[in-house]
């Protein structure tokens, strides 16, 4: 295994995005392997010239651009809605491949019918469906467009990487369920250490689920108190998950926590490292 860092550790969505090539600075001063690069932080600037940069600068720091972090959200009833978000999708698998990056991270998406985010993290990232609608349509519309993503996932050699990033795969069933519906290599999973927590009774048991399907992991760090919630994840235990599933891939760091990151990335780097026994 290898530990790297995502550019979602600088920057928490407020204010402006901290710049990414100060990321890969940053990283490779901090030690880390790697970076993910999270797609709303590049800005309007997505041409090939920038992407191609970061790309060399990335190689020239010794880092490697493992994964791009995108979000999408296709749970809609609205067959253009859900177009839409195929053809954003689309346009960050080119993003990645300009990048080098072998995977992007995917979402299903949610209903909505918790309008307060704060309020849909207070029910676990669960949400009732909306009226008239049902779990069996919405996890037909994932699989559908997920599905007509793959030719050009596979055509450039881009993972679609599924998280369990609440809603539909708020449980390691979703995720299941949407994975099992898309038989192929260029379609696999994102073990999220902290996304599924407040919903199970016995995470871990949820990340012995997931861990199969895992072609990269997100290792959550809260120092300094949690954005929206603290927990206490036992490194130790994830690494012991890992190597039984013959995980040996990235280990992604999201520190999501309100100390500095210039002080708290490096300390969530050396006790994800510590924990995992790399």
């Amino acid at each position: 295994m290898r530990v790297g860092v995502s550019s979602y550790s600088f920057w928490h969505f407020r204010g402006a995005p901290y710049p990414l090539e100060r990321v890969l600075e940053d990283a490779a001063r901090m030690g880390a392997a790697g970076c993910e690069v999270l797609e709303v932080q590049l800005g309007e600037d997505t041409s090939l010239r920038r992407l191609h940069g970061l790309r060399r600068r990335a190689l020239t720091l010794g880092l490697d651009l493992y994964a791009l972090s995108t979000h999408q959200d296709f749970v809609s009833p609205d067959p253009e809605v859900r177009a839409a978000q195929v053809a954003r999708t689309s346009r960050s698998l080119d993003v990645a491949s300009a990048l080098g990056a072998p995977c992007i991270r995917v979402n299903s998406g949610r209903w909505k019918t918790i309008p307060s985010f704060d309020d849909f993290m207070a029910n676990g990232g669960t949400e009732p469906s909306l009226p008239g609608h049902t779990e069996e349509e919405a996890y037909g519309w994932v699989v559908a467009a997920l599905a007509e993503l793959l030719p050009q996932a596979e055509r450039l050699g881009v993972i679609l990487a599924l998280e369990n990033h609440w809603g539909l795969t708020a449980r390691p069933e979703g995720v299941a369920r949407i994975l099992g519906a898309l038989p192929s290599p260029y379609v696999g999973g994102v073990l999220d250490t902290g996304n599924h927590l407040r919903a199970a009774q016995d995470p871990y048991a949820h990340m012995e689920q997931l861990a199969p399907s895992a072609v990269l992991v997100h290792a959550k760090s809260y120092l300094g108190g949690g954005e929206w919630y603290d927990l206490d994840i036992d490194y130790r235990r994830v690494g012991q998950i890992l190597r039984a599933a013959n995980f040996s891939g990235y280990v992604s760091l999201e520190f999501e926590g309100r100390a500095p990151a210039a002080q708290a990335v490096p300390q969530a780097l050396a006790e994800v490292r510590a924990g995992l026994g790399i």
